[in-house]
């Protein structure tokens, strides 16, 4: 067939198409498919990347309601309960020997006795330790699991006249005992008294206890001119006493029940729980300024550096390239010692992120810049007169916007770990009633790694979790916004 085949076609053979009818746009049968919406498909297939994404809103959740659910407050600080280990009462309702505060101790004649008498110190005896060198100085050795809540014992308290009356009263209604005799201090040295069911007594340098000529074991109390055991000292003209009592009970009475910490207490007596949310709080928190403030101005700086290039271009690279190679422990260590004191640690610490932490930001916004800046739609909308402001913020940045979020949402995980890293070396001290860090929590609880690691582990195992599971997630919106891939799992 050839073109000689059409010549000399009769008209009768041609027809109007749709003569009588108006032409009209057809519906298309789907709906389109904008940009973010077909990066958000292609993210939701990226079954890591949602993983970690629902991670990482279970941790925030985590940070933001638990000092609302939890009977503790960020600043409630008990020295008598440092170190105590994690407990669960309905865990240990069931009886797995598991989140109860118990920890297994070896100890001496001297320990045991004490914990002894301590009621419900110890929560089980594993029997007698085969220690020959114990042995040798003519002491024994005991394996026991101490609940540490208990192991508190008594304490001394100064309490008001009033205070006590109150006590008293409580006493009476509920049955607990909550004031026991004072020890005679004068009578204390090294080796002169035992502990044995609530009584202190009097022995011998080998520790055993001493009796009178009726067979009657000596205690070391104090006592009225009617011999009985004093339980308060009045002091400041009888306007207070000086009391001896049971610390667990004690708190139940000024607190409403017993202590119980499910993630444990640290060094300092504050509960892990708590510090820790608040701690994640503000690491977010700063991680999350510092990356906007970053994002805007390296958002600025890149775009004007990389739409002008030439001079301009060459000055602030230079710039930037003095300023990256500034350790930056250096950095951290002149702003908290010349700005710390004046602003506070915590913006202290965010100017010492600001002042290089837009290089990267920059430098992503710079490439895309050059990469974009050459297309014939700028080069169309710059000859109607388009003036630079526009041709940059609504021609060349929206290309990028995907590496511009990628790069500002991976770069809130290196913002914990560098503060995290900071505050675990000592050089930044966020350690206060009112406020802590991660890597605060991390450097308090490195010294007890071998004896109490619950104090470490449910920060390192947070912030595990946290910085990799924001790198699943801003890997993932990485190939969500890549360009390059649109259209590819079609």
């Amino acid at each position: 067939m050839n073109i000689d085949d059409f010549k000399d076609i009769p008209k009768e053979k041609f027809r109007f198409v749709q003569q009588d009818k108006e032409i009209h746009d057809q519906k298309f049968d789907t709906k389109p498919v904008g940009y973010f919406k077909d990066a958000f498909r292609r993210f939701r297939k990226n079954r890591s990347s949602v993983m970690g994404a629902v991670v990482i809103i279970l941790l925030v959740l985590f940070a933001v309601i638990t000092p609302f659910v939890s009977r503790y407050h960020k600043d409630d600080r008990d020295a008598y309960y440092s170190y105590c280990l994690p407990k669960n009462k309905l865990v240990t309702s069931w009886g797995w020997g598991v989140w109860d505060g118990c920890k297994t101790f070896t100890v001496n004649q001297q320990t045991y006795d004490r914990y002894e008498g301590i009621p419900g110190a110890i929560v089980e005896y594993k029997g007698e330790v085969d220690n020959p060198a114990a042995s040798k100085r003519g002491g024994k050795q005991y394996k026991i699991d101490v609940d540490t809540y208990a192991r508190v014992g008594f304490v001394y308290k100064t309490i008001t006249a009033a205070q006590y009356a109150e006590a008293l009263e409580y006493e009476k209604q509920s049955g607990v005992q909550l004031f026991y005799p004072i020890v005679d201090t004068s009578k204390i040295n090294s080796v002169a008294f035992q502990n044995d069911a609530n009584v202190w007594y009097l022995t011998d340098e080998k520790g055993v206890a001493t009796r009178d000529s009726s067979g009657n074991l000596q205690d070391i109390y104090l006592r009225d001119d009617n011999g009985e055991p004093v339980m308060c000292k009045p002091i400041n003209n009888n306007t207070q006493y000086n009391v001896r009592v049971l610390y667990s009970e004690w708190y139940k009475y000024q607190n409403g029940d017993y202590a119980s910490f499910l993630f444990g207490a640290d060094v300092n007596g504050y509960d892990i729980l708590v510090r820790l949310a608040e701690g994640a709080r503000l690491s977010l928190i700063l991680s999350i300024v510092v990356s906007a403030i970053n994002l805007f101005l390296g958002v600025i700086i890149g775009a004007i550096e990389g739409y002008y290039g030439g001079a301009v271009d060459l000055i602030i690279e230079r710039i930037k390239d003095f300023i990256w190679e500034i350790p930056t422990i250096v950095i951290f260590s002149l702003f908290q010692l010349y700005f710390a004191d004046k602003v506070g640690p915590v913006p202290s610490l965010l100017f010492a992120f600001v002042a290089f932490g837009w290089i990267g930001t920059s430098g992503t916004v710079r490439a895309q810049m050059y990469r974009f800046k050459g297309q014939e739609y700028v080069m169309a909308a710059r000859t109607l007169g388009a003036k630079d402001k526009r041709l940059i913020f609504r021609h060349i940045l929206p290309n990028g916007i995907g590496y511009i979020i990628t790069a500002s949402v991976l770069s809130i995980p290196g913002v914990i770990l560098s503060e995290a890293n900071m505050s675990f070396l000592g050089i930044v001290n966020l350690q206060s009633d009112s406020m802590t860090s991660i890597g605060t929590m991390l450097n308090n609880g490195q010294t007890t790694l071998s004896t109490y690691p619950h104090c470490i582990f449910f920060p390192a195992v947070f912030i595990a979790l946290l910085l990799i599971c924001f790198n699943l997630f801003g890997n993932g919106l990485r190939d969500a916004f890549n360009p390059a891939l649109r259209g590819a799992d079609e």
